[in-house]
């Protein structure tokens, strides 16, 4: 399978002058197809960013950023958005959910927003809650659920809507680690079963071990 993700020389300076901070350093990579990969670095070696900058969230100041085959680097606004809301799912640390709806209801937002059918919504929301192992919870809100039940609502509304590849910035940060590893192991399940590709900001040593394979983030640049 080709690349899924193509990074050639990126970088990313904030600010100017004497404050200057450079978060990518000429940062090079590709990721395959259908793997799950590992982002690994101290805070502030620049993987948020990374991130940011692959998702099209933001923009580098110079090389070329590819997201199945499209050119991100080339983008306008609307150009990314669509790649965000076509292509690419985030997970965040903070899960992100809506605390007024309900787990079913927050997994279908993105749907509504994609215009999809309601019994096709039904479908996909109920089968995305299935594998990720909360069909007994589709109607309890956030607040009623635990850390790690809100993050696993966070990665079904994230495949939702069927994306090539799934960005997720430290998903187990916020859980405990028993938890966390669940979370791990449920990544390495949906990458197979859903097909896509994944690319995860990580300090957890149970992903480098699940993960295809692992890159390293220090100050701005990627280590062998």
């Amino acid at each position: 399978m080709k690349n899924m993700i193509d990074v050639r020389d990126v970088t990313r300076t904030y600010g100017s002058g004497a404050t200057a901070t450079a978060a990518l350093r000429g940062v090079t990579f590709t990721v395959g197809g259908g793997k799950l990969v590992a982002l690994c670095g101290r805070s502030g070696s620049g993987k948020t960013t990374l991130l940011n900058v692959v998702g099209g969230l933001d923009s580098p100041d110079g090389g070329f950023v590819s997201v199945a085959g499209h050119d991100v680097t080339a983008m306008g606004e609307r150009e990314r958005m669509r790649l965000r809301r076509e292509t690419v799912a985030y997970i965040f640390q903070s899960f992100g959910l809506l605390p007024v709806l309900s787990a079913a209801e927050n997994v279908g937002v993105p749907l509504r927003i994609a215009g999809v059918a309601p019994t096709e919504r039904e479908s996909r929301v109920e089968l995305m809650l299935s594998i990720v192992g909360l069909a007994d919870h589709v109607n309890q809100r956030p607040a009623e659920l635990s850390g790690g039940q809100q993050q696993r609502v966070a990665i079904a509304r994230a495949l939702a809507t069927r994306p090539s590849l799934l960005l997720a910035d430290e998903p187990t940060g916020q859980i405990d680690r028993e938890t966390g590893r669940q979370i791990m192991r449920l990544l390495r399940a949906v990458v197979e079963s859903e097909g896509v590709t994944a690319l995860v900001a990580t300090h957890d040593p149970l992903l480098i071990d699940l993960a295809d394979s692992v890159l390293y983030l220090a100050d701005g640049k990627i280590k062998a």
